[in-house]
């Protein structure tokens, strides 16, 4: 069963209709996420839940009649930094590396050229990053890396600290999920989880956990409740106008 049945999923349909797809010219798009620990008060599938969450709210500000299929999502994920939790499931960077390309290359083979990379986890960065130039040299497709975290948020939605801050597990990823899944969050393990990463900038150092320069780090290592931010913050009408917003800025040319 498909967690979003108003998408059109690739796996739903039949070799000669993703034949005719191939010959309009179709877009693919594969959903990228990551099972991993988001701190004790939003669930395993956060980053699965987004993804699919701000597809079924882009699906209806797309170009009527474009031709799109949707991949089943691409989980786990590289997920090494949360691998010091219970639950967290992680395939090395190699590993999701081939997976990725050798799923861009059976597209190609079916004769879909363009592929659009949605990508919700911070770690598959590098990966997407990575498949997409080696798609382009290899099999001669247009692919575009879509990273929801890199989508600017609206004016004024969440103070700068935050955003630069609440990398995971913060007031936006709750946010979200307290509008797309209320039912997942524990609201009773909400609290600050305040990042090495506010201490080090208050001191006035360049270095950090990202930015300029930034520093490999696993997820403990920042906090050790595996969360950074402030979900304090969060609401569901937050959640639901980060979700307007960001699913107008998803739908592939």
């Amino acid at each position: 069963m498909n967690p979003t049945p108003a998408l059109p999923w690739w796996q739903d349909l039949t070799p000669s209709r993703i034949a005719a797809l191939a010959r309009a010219d179709a877009v693919a798009l594969l959903p990228l996420a990551a099972i991993e620990q988001h701190g004790e008060h939003l669930p395993l599938s956060t980053d699965l839940d987004i993804a699919l969450g701000l597809l079924e709210a882009a699906a209806p500000k797309l170009r009527p009649g474009l031709p799109l299929c949707v991949l089943p999502p691409f989980v786990p994920g590289c997920s090494l930094e949360h691998s010091g939790f219970a639950g967290t499931l992680a395939l090395g960077a190699r590993t999701a590396l081939a997976s990725l390309v050798e799923i861009g290359a059976c597209v190609a083979r079916a004769g879909v050229r363009r592929l659009v990379l949605f990508n919700t986890h911070g770690g598959n960065k590098a990966l997407v990053d990575l498949a997409a130039l080696e798609l382009r040299a290899a099999q001669r497709m247009l692919v575009v890396r879509a990273h929801s975290f890199r989508f600017p948020p609206p004016p004024d939605a969440l103070p700068a600290q935050e955003l630069r801050h609440g990398l995971h597990g913060g007031a936006l990823e709750t946010a979200l999920m307290l509008h797309l899944a209320p039912h997942k969050v524990r609201r009773e393990a909400i609290d600050r989880f305040e990042s090495l990463g506010v201490r080090m900038a208050d001191e006035g150092r360049v270095l950090g956990p990202e930015g300029e320069a930034g520093f490999a780090w696993m997820a403990q290592d920042l906090h050790p409740s595996g969360a950074c931010g402030d979900p304090r913050l969060a609401d569901a009408a937050l959640g639901a106008r980060l979700v307007e917003h960001f699913a107008s800025r998803l739908p592939p040319p």
